[in-house]
């Protein structure tokens, strides 16, 4: 009796042990991490790019892990991840030099490194988890969007804080902070918007651009106005380098943004290195850097100069700049629930 129980629990451990060993290989399988662009909407299409997508309706915990994975938004979100960092390091570095708390002309140079921040990251996170889902794809580009108008706000504020002349600055003084604010908003609204609509024509790319470049105009006009100034001085201006350089930066940035070159030229071959967006971020990157230490240098340098421009309201930009947040962040989410009742009707 003994020796039959034996032989009955010995045959069912090897079973259990073959069981082991059938299963075990699928249970080490790696997830797939990326799939042809036919295996994907085409809402997530880019244009000229063929594979390296990600698969729609995973956990959130495999989009964080593609972080460390090769598909085709993994340069786009370090570029903007690993600058987020630098600024963390120089926003270190000021706090041993600079009074943020305690001198109200140091304010603005907080802001523009904190809507820096923002923008950076935000973008960062929408090229990491906007393969989530179609309702995540939106959501997370109209958070793009609203850091890139808190970037817009903050870099007129420093521009007309710090790098503007007395001269440009009597002409412009009652309108341009709100005007900008009005435009960030703008720029957001219309981005937001042709992205919803997703028109690929002439006019979304005039809903989302000329908001955009009109703004831009506005914000960096304090800069082109002082380097035009400067070019009848002698004098040493050492800020005025990265001002030149945010400008060229800038630039470049906007011919890749809208021109979808090198892909355009190698169709298929920059799924992964090489894209016009890449090279966007890229130097959008050293345009926010740049222009970070050229107000930095003005700040230090210019106080006899803004002081007075600014005694008596150095405090009022924050309210605009809590506008200019709020409006946007308010307009990302109604664009977004109306996204999620066309989602609905869809399914329907």
């Amino acid at each position: 009796m003994a020796m039959a129980v034996a032989q009955k629990l010995s045959h069912l451990l090897r079973n259990l042990q073959q069981v082991g060993q059938e299963h075990r290989p699928s249970l080490q399988l790696e997830p797939v991490f990326t799939v042809d662009r036919a295996q994907v909407p085409p809402l997530f299409w880019k244009p000229y790019i063929y594979v390296g997508y990600r698969p729609l309706h995973r956990t959130w915990r495999f989009y964080f892990r593609t972080l460390f994975q090769q598909h085709n938004e993994a340069v786009n979100v370090w570029t903007h991840l690993l600058a987020a960092l630098a600024l963390l390091l120089r926003l270190a570095i000021f706090v041993r030099t600079v009074d943020f708390w305690g001198d109200p002309h140091a304010l603005p140079l907080f802001i523009i490194v904190l809507a820096s921040f923002t923008y950076l990251s935000f973008s960062a996170l929408a090229h990491l988890l906007q393969a989530k889902s179609e309702f995540w794809h939106y959501s997370f580009f109209f958070l793009d969007y609203v850091g890139v108008a808190v970037y817009q706000f903050g870099s007129a504020l420093v521009h007309f804080y710090y790098a503007i002349e007395p001269s440009w600055h009597a002409q412009v003084q009652g309108i341009f902070l709100p005007m900008a604010a009005f435009l960030a908003w703008l720029s957001c609204t219309g981005s937001c918007y042709n992205k919803y609509t997703q028109n690929l024509g002439l006019l979304g790319r005039t809903c989302q651009e000329v908001p955009s470049a009109l703004a831009y105009a506005l914000d960096i006009s304090p800069v082109v106005h002082r380097i035009l100034v400067s070019s009848y001085s002698a004098a040493d201006d050492p800020a005025l380098f990265y001002h030149k350089c945010q400008v060229v930066f800038f630039l470049l940035a906007a011919a890749f943004f809208s021109t979808f070159v090198p892909e355009r030229w190698f169709p298929g071959s920059c799924h992964v290195f090489g894209q016009g967006h890449q090279l966007f971020h890229v130097f959008l990157v050293l345009c926010t850097l740049a222009q970070v230490e050229a107000v930095a240098l003005d700040y230090e340098a210019r106080r006899p100069i803004y002081e007075p421009l600014h005694t008596h309201w150095p405090h009022n930009f924050s309210g605009l700049f809590l506008l200019t947040v709020g409006s946007s962040a308010l307009t990302a989410f109604l664009l977004s629930q109306l996204v999620r009742h066309k989602l609905d009707e869809k399914t329907k």
